[in-house]
């Protein structure tokens, strides 16, 4: 009798800590950074009239990062968007490209104003500039430590090129991930999209 008793405490205790994981894992919060992009916050600064916002969360246990993007008024049509970390000093500076190039799927090209919105998968191959895996530990799991980290630290920035004659190659409109202001970090995938739609 003690034994099957044993027993059954010990399946109980093993499957209140597998829920207890689920839970904890399925709850994990977005961390939420807002981006604010302009001419003068690139490098070198330009005049560009463009203006642009972004939301950019990410949930490490998920390993998923969601932006969303609104941008008008650029001097040129778009070319690419992309994020790139990591600079050497926080706030300023520039670094090589670590997501997708020369743009995330499906952002419009040859616009001068849109908004856009995607979700990536940080474990895919496809989410990331090779090169940027390769010169970060060669597996998308030590790209995305290396780049959430960069993100946390104010070294990574959302980069907007456009296309000559009239625009700006070599990015005409960005801005530094910073923490956004929020009360509480929302803790599910939709509940993100809902706050910075």
């Amino acid at each position: 009798m003690h034994a099957h008793l044993r027993t059954g405490v010990a399946v109980l205790g093993l499957a209140l800590c597998v829920m207890a994981s689920a839970v904890t894992s399925s709850h994990a919060a977005w961390v939420v950074y807002s981006v604010t992009l302009n001419g003068a916050n690139e490098a070198p600064p330009n005049a560009s009239p463009g203006t642009g916002t972004a939301t950019v969360a990410i949930d490490a246990v998920a390993h998923k990062m969601y932006i969303h993007l609104d941008f008008a008024g650029t001097l040129g049509p778009t070319s690419a968007c992309h994020i790139h970390a990591a600079t050497a000093v926080a706030g300023t500076g520039t670094a090589g490209v670590a997501t997708t190039t020369p743009y995330f799927a499906g952002f419009p090209i040859g616009v001068t104003s849109g908004t856009y919105d995607i979700t990536l998968d940080e474990t895919l191959a496809s989410s990331w500039n090779p090169a940027y895996v390769t010169a970060n530990g060669g597996t998308t799991a030590t790209a995305e430590a290396a780049l959430f980290a960069a993100i946390a630290a104010g070294k990574a920035y959302l980069n907007v090129h456009t296309a000559l004659p009239l625009g700006v190659p070599g990015g005409e409109i960005r801005g530094f991930l910073l923490p956004a202001q929020v009360a509480t970090e929302p803790s599910t995938w939709g509940s993100v999209k809902a706050l910075y739609r």
